[in-house]
């Protein structure tokens, strides 16, 4: 790239945050400090009033050069998600070429806009998981992405997954993230008085509130990072014959499969799970080719589940 297309794209992304550190300009166009530095002066000697603050980086005067085009803010939130998957679910060379489209977008953002998005970016997380299909809830993403943007509580109505009650909840959000096909939020729960994961299309009837956070949260990223420490998954390792993994195959990813190996004449696989009911209820489908290695609580599950199958054909009656 030469220079002058350098200086047009660092205007543009300037345009594009409210504060640019000279290492983001840096790494993005692979140019020493000292070249950002000579390309920012030139800037200001053709007149663009750039201001420098230590510590966060340039800014630009606001409603300089501003475009006529202007977002939305539930638009504005839609480009942060599509960055999101666009980057974990394109290949190098087009994630490139769209981050470069979204930086020129969101250019014509307001500084106010500019700073949500920049705050949500640490809120949001997208796992990638193959052959998964997102969660439809809208209008639930919209509202949450808004409350995590201004800190202000929520108050909906969830229907948890085992017991399908319906309980009213008041939740300040820390964020959400999306994994095995469906979009999770993270929050603490005013009910519970303790923070709670709730799945984002369970969640009916929801309302930002006016009630602003009362209590400092942890950051998205180190409050997963402390639920994978606190041991919250179960370990379950399974063996079986390398004909009969083909069966399995399209479904291991939905069910926290995270390693495969061969050990002797047989394909061991390993799973982190948050729930051993769940993993025992899916697993016993295939039990006749499944060997059990670990852990113990699993085996005696599964046999309590088939004794009750069991008990339940003897007691069928047909016609």
């Amino acid at each position: 790239m030469n220079r002058l297309n350098r200086l047009t794209a660092i205007l543009t992304q300037l345009q594009s945050k409210r504060h640019l550190p000279a290492e983001e300009i840096a790494n993005r166009f692979e140019i020493s400090l000292r070249t950002v530095y000579r390309d920012i002066r030139a800037l200001e000697e053709a007149g663009v009033p750039i201001t420098g603050e230590a510590g966060k980086g340039y800014t630009l005067v606001e409603g300089y050069r501003l475009p006529p085009v202007m977002f939305d803010e539930k638009e504005a939130f839609s480009l942060l998600l599509a960055e999101k998957v666009i980057e974990k679910f394109t290949d190098k060379e087009i994630s490139q070429h769209f981050q470069s489209a979204l930086i020129k977008i969101k250019s014509v953002l307001k500084d106010q806009q500019k700073l949500a998005i920049d705050h949500l970016d640490e809120q949001v997380i997208y796992y990638k998981h193959e052959l998964t299909t997102p969660s439809k809830n809208e209008k639930a993403i919209q509202r949450i992405m808004s409350a995590l943007a201004t800190g202000k509580v929520l108050q909906f109505d969830y229907i948890s997954f085992i017991k399908e009650e319906n309980t009213s909840r008041a939740v300040e959000p820390i964020g959400m993230y999306y994994s095995l096909g469906n979009w999770y939020l993270i929050g603490y729960c005013k009910l519970r008085k303790d923070y709670r994961t709730f799945r984002i299309d369970r969640i009916q009837k929801i309302n930002i509130t006016e009630e602003y956070f009362t209590t400092n949260h942890p950051s998205l990223k180190s409050y997963l990072k402390k639920m994978e420490e606190g041991n919250h998954l179960i370990k379950i390792t399974i063996q079986m014959d390398p004909s009969h993994v083909k069966y399995i195959e399209t479904h291991k990813y939905n069910q926290g499969f995270v390693m495969q190996e061969k050990v002797e004449d047989k394909v061991q696989l390993t799973f982190m799970v948050g729930s051993m009911e769940f993993f025992a209820r899916w697993i016993i489908s295939i039990g006749d080719i499944v060997t059990i290695i670990s852990p113990k609580t699993l085996s005696d599950r599964m046999s309590i589940l088939l004794n009750n199958m069991t008990e339940k054909l003897k007691e069928a009656k047909y016609h």
